[in-house]
């Protein structure tokens, strides 16, 4: 097994474990996008008590690569999808996070 399907396969456990059901193409798909960062355990994760680490999520991610106008139901989203994985979760995986906006905001056809 390769290191990516490794991680992949603890974010498909993770959602599992959550009883979240999800897309594993669309899943794979997101988790490619986010690069060598998920192999580094501060950057594989999104602290979701750290405002300025939510704004990036907000910014770099749905304002820049989702193309969505800036407003404050971004932000609300971004709390929603952490809050998702559970207040008491350490592993709040950025590539968990990142599917479940890439789903709310019904943006999966940039990953085509």
């Amino acid at each position: 097994m390769s290191k990516f399907e490794a991680e992949l396969e603890k974010y498909k456990s993770s959602l599992n474990d959550l009883g979240i059901s999800y897309d594993a193409e669309l899943l794979t798909k997101v988790t490619k996008g986010l690069g060598p960062s998920i192999y580094n355990n501060d950057s594989s994760k999104v602290s979701s008590s750290d405002s300025e680490e939510l704004l990036r999520v907000k910014t770099n991610f749905l304002v820049k690569k989702l193309g969505l106008d800036d407003g404050p139901a971004l932000d609300e989203a971004v709390k929603e999808a952490c809050n998702t994985l559970g207040s008491s979760n350490p592993n709040k995986y950025r590539a968990i996070i990142y599917y479940l906006l890439v789903k709310k905001f019904n943006k999966e056809a940039i990953y085509n």
